[in-house]
């Protein structure tokens, strides 16, 4: 179905005589998207889906957790293409005015949907460099912005980086063992050193694809593209950088290590060590405390968000390296809080943008919020996109009894199981200071009052509004840096954004508050997920 949807908006892109507006193709895309999510679901109740079924000789594994990963991920793109602005303007970001945009997006999401369902290298490579040039150029597809450019060459650079340490750690274990089915990698792994030649050629090999996954999913120590790349690109684009990529490319990391975990091992000093789970461990601990530490000093919010992003891989690392069924539970549990918090965040900055081009005048350019401070007082104006933004961040800290707390929970509760004390104690105390950094925004779009003190802060406005567009009301008398009273004349309230991208962040906000209230459903299918998982 993705497919013939690809073709067909490819035809409708590529033909002169078909008038398909960009806005048109986004919508269509979206609906495709959720068509196809859908199936999957349907496709969750055929027999033999539980412990897997082999298709093409191996190529491409149809399971329980495939299926659901790409139900996830083919609904976080629909959504993810949702919030646009819902009036004409000359921004960049405002309405989709490249036709290519949900043309390329869907080929990621084909990408993704073929890298979770992999079961031999070669389709892991090729599904992986479908989904990868997909994204280097919708990073780089507004050229009439510089920083966008400047970011998608980074990102191409890079990124063709990791994707030839993946190939060379391919061709290392292929050279070796003779085999690329993961399936048999695993079982000829699980045998011993006899059977192989060349135990440091393989080790050396998983070290390299170890590397170029951890780059690609802005893992420490190789995160620094992430946080140029998320903020030199457009809002709307970074949206899908920051979520879609990143559930193929967890899952394929978590199929690896459950196939290959405690069979990498090196003697050193009288001990064994595997190589994968170490390499995960260690960047476990960097991504923690780089993304915390590093984060505290950001003064742009979608470069905070980025750092934010380095520590939540940490804590997915954490859960894919312990390789327990308890574990892999925890693993999906938290990717899909993780996908759903950063996916509603982007939604609310694009919602605080376009209100605020609005607040500026009716033809005003839409820009995306760069700086934090650019958020000063906008509760006042915006309260309900400033509220959902609170509860967003304060899931991303880990507070109870919102959904991110019982994913950081259910990852160290495995992780001081298995006796990784250590990084458990780390991702605490990193949890704890990283919470600084969120509340320090909600301080700013709640209670700082610099600008109705300055007179100059993007949420106030004088200008003639559209009847019936915005309610106004008397500002509360304040004073300027002189000690002179201010009175603003007008207070804009209402987000002047699509009713379906409002209802979009309504939902995302309610599964993020009333989790609690039945947690079963998602814990229960983890579970039953993770279970699958091990006994395929």
């Amino acid at each position: 179905m993705l497919v013939l949807a690809l073709f067909i908006i490819l035809t409708a892109v590529a033909l002169p005589s078909v008038h398909a507006t960009p806005v048109l193709l986004t919508r269509v895309t979206s609906l495709t998207l959720v068509s196809a999510a859908g199936l999957a679901a349907n496709s969750y109740s055929w027999t033999g889906v539980g412990t897997g079924l082999s298709l093409y000789s191996g190529v491409l594994d149809v399971t329980g957790v495939a299926l659901i990963a790409q139900v996830v991920l083919l609904v976080l793109g629909a959504l993810a293409l949702v919030p646009w602005a819902p009036y004409k303007t000359q921004g960049m970001t405002a309405v989709p005015r490249v036709a290519t945009y949900p043309l390329f997006a869907l080929i990621s999401t084909i990408g993704g949907c073929l890298l979770v369902a992999s079961g031999d290298m070669i389709t892991v490579y090729l599904a992986l460099e479908l989904q990868s040039f997909a994204v280097y150029v919708l990073a780089a597809l507004y050229r009439d912005s510089e920083s966008a450019t400047h970011s998608g060459l980074l990102y191409f650079l890079l990124g063709g980086l990791s994707s030839s340490l993946i190939l060379l750690g391919f061709a290392l274990v292929y050279s070796q063992t003779g085999l690329t089915s993961l399936e048999g990698l695993a079982s000829l792994l699980a045998v011993g050193n006899d059977v192989v030649s060349n135990q440091w050629a393989i080790i050396l090999g998983f070290a390299a694809i170890s590397t170029g996954l951890l780059f690609k999913v802005t893992a420490a120590p190789y995160h620094h593209w992430g946080p140029d790349v998320y903020d030199g690109v457009p809002t709307i684009v970074t949206t899908w950088l920051a979520v879609l990529p990143k559930i193929s490319l967890l899952m394929l990391i978590l199929t690896l290590t459950t196939n290959i975990s405690g069979s990498l091992l090196v003697s050193l000093d009288g001990g064994s060590y595997d190589v994968w789970t170490t390499i995960l461990l260690v960047s476990t601990v960097l991504s923690l405390v780089v993304g915390t530490v590093v984060g505290l000093a950001q003064r742009r919010i979608k470069r905070l968000l980025a750092y934010s992003t380095v520590s939540h891989m940490g804590f997915l690392l954490l859960a894919a390296s312990i390789c327990t069924q308890e574990s892999a539970s925890a693993f999906i549990f938290y990717l899909i809080q993780y996908s759903l918090t950063a996916l509603l965040s982007f939604s609310i900055l694009l919602g605080l943008s376009y209100a605020r081009a609005r607040g500026a005048g009716t033809n005003a350019p839409v820009s995306d919020i760069g700086l934090i401070s650019e958020l000063s007082a906008s509760f006042s104006s915006q309260p309900v996109l400033s509220a959902c933004l609170a509860v967003v961040l304060f899931s991303m800290a880990g507070v109870p009894p919102l959904l991110g707390f019982f994913g950081k929970q259910a990852v160290l509760y495995g992780a001081i199981n298995t006796g990784y004390i250590f990084v458990a104690v780390v991702a605490v105390i990193t949890s704890v200071i990283s919470a600084g950094y969120y509340l320090s925004v909600i301080r700013t779009t709640h209670f700082d009052v610099s600008a109705i003190k300055g007179i100059n802060g993007p949420v106030y406005s004088d200008v003639a509004l559209p009847e019936n567009y915005f309610t106004t009301r008397q500002a509360i008398g304040s004073s300027n840096n002189s000690g002179a009273p201010v009175t603003l004349k007008k207070i804009m309230v209402g987000a002047p954004v699509s009713w379906i991208h409002s209802y979009t962040i309504s939902v995302m906000t309610l599964m993020i508050v009333m989790f609690n209230a039945s947690p079963d459903l998602l814990l229960d299918g983890t579970r039953l997920l993770a279970l699958t998982l091990y006994n395929s």
